[in-house]
């Protein structure tokens, strides 16, 4: 009986190892963008073994056993990177009545469907900027084990910001309701100490990087969008508590002077950065401080007022904003600040976390610029650039496909049609 049983073990675990080295794969990419240099390359040939690209060319010898996935009639890219989103949250519905009656259980049974539209869209990579009771460190835990498909997440957990402010998700509740749960399960922090505590709290919990709120926002209950809600002296204990950690950070700044004192900081990243000054595009460049711009994110709360999505308040904030943001992004685009492509989805519905390639077009970019500002600007902002943001030799076969040039309709990129993340196909809408 005992041989029989080792003998019937050997067998499973043998089968399970066949199962487990998967095929090597060769893609055959009628056209791929090479996003550094902007050329399309003809007929290459990538070939893939488990979740890396092995090889890359258009004489690459293809295996016997190889799979084809013939993408002949397609253009190939890099899969995409967003460097701003909330996948455990989407716009719609009673904010109020949602915090006072959804669970974090309820929240996490929901967000797994976010995921799985985001990288259907084309993103396999996110970096998620803030999220409650840690459901963006269990999503991404779930994603990472191959429990459920999604992008590659960098998570931030709780945003930490001071009490009233744009983090705390309490600001507009009755005073006298008890909410205040587990104090040390939050992001609210005041003062130097209080921040460093949260900050390591943070990463004690999972997160990859940190945010934090420099500045009110259009969705908080401050009336205005741009009012300064730590000092100086605070950002920096943030910033320099999460780079000690080996974390980079990411400040969520809509006005002049926020945004200036995040940038000297020492913050990574300007979140929004929507009343961008001439000041603040000269510490930025001077810094490598990247942009996220954020662009549907803002337009979509005006689209969708006609449908009583958003509060009139927040609409008429994010009206007062709009031409003024145009201006300040434009600005800072061609005095040379970094951008890196960022969309908030979550305030407009996840899976469209392509619109803002068209509004960066319309602001200033060129198709190939929008494209690199979500691959390898957006991979060096992560500090991805070994792993992703191009097609290449030893990095993640991380790979999209659309239908058509993008370099010539850079909206084609809101309809993509193909999508591979570490070798396994997610997506294959091309016809055959």
């Amino acid at each position: 009986m005992k041989k029989i049983l080792l003998s019937t073990s050997l067998i499973l675990i043998v089968t399970c190892n066949l199962f487990s080295q998967s095929k090597i794969k060769a893609i055959k990419a009628g056209e791929m963008l090479d996003v550094v240099s902007g050329k399309i390359l003809l007929d290459q040939i990538i070939l893939i073994d488990n979740d890396m690209i092995i090889d890359i060319g258009p004489s690459v010898a293809i295996p016997a056993e190889a799979e084809i996935i013939d993408l002949s009639n397609a253009t190939v890219l890099p899969g995409l990177i967003d460097c701003h989103t909330h996948l455990t949250s989407q716009s719609g519905g009673n904010y109020y009545e949602k915090a006072l009656k959804e669970t974090s259980i309820d929240n996490a049974i929901i967000v797994h469907k976010y995921a799985k539209i985001t990288l259907e869209a084309g993103f396999t990579t996110v970096r998620d900027l803030g999220a409650g009771d840690l459901v963006d460190v269990s999503l991404r835990n779930a994603i990472n084990e191959g429990l459920i498909a999604g992008p590659r997440m960098l998570v931030s957990t709780f945003p930490i910001g001071a009490t009233g402010g744009h983090a705390d998700p309490f600001t507009g509740f009755n005073p006298s309701m008890d909410m205040k749960g587990n104090p040390d399960f939050t992001g609210i922090a005041n003062g130097i100490d209080e921040i460093k505590k949260r900050v390591r709290n943070n990463v004690k919990w999972g997160a990859d990087n940190i945010k934090f709120m420099a500045t009110a926002g259009v969705l908080s209950g401050d009336e205005t969008v741009g009012g300064t809600q730590y000092s100086s002296e605070e950002m920096k204990a943030l910033v320099d508590e999460a780079h000690m950690w080996g974390k980079k950070v990411a400040a969520h700044a809509h006005g002049t002077d926020g945004i200036k004192k995040a940038i000297i900081a020492g913050v990574n990243s300007v979140e929004h950065g929507s009343l961008l000054d001439a000041e603040c595009i000269k510490l930025m460049k001077e810094r490598g401080t990247y942009l996220v711009p954020t662009v549907y994110a803002l337009e979509s709360i005006v689209i969708d007022s006609a449908y009583k999505i958003w509060p009139m308040k927040f609409v008429n904030k994010a009206r007062s904003i709009s031409a003024q943001r145009e201006v300040c992004f434009k600005r800072a685009f061609t005095s040379g600040v970094k951008i890196a492509y960022g969309t908030d989805a979550g305030v407009f519905p996840h899976g469209l976390n392509g619109k803002d390639f068209a509004y960066l077009v319309k602001y200033g970019l060129t198709p190939l610029q929008a494209i690199q500002s979500a691959t390898i600007n957006a991979a060096d902002l992560l500090d991805y650039k070994a792993k992703a943001g191009t097609i290449a030799k030893g990095k993640f076969a991380d790979i999209i496909a659309v239908e058509g040039n993008p370099l010539l309709n850079i909206s084609i990129l809101e309809n993509v049609k193909f999508v591979m993340k570490g070798g396994m196909v997610y997506k294959n809408e091309l016809k055959k």
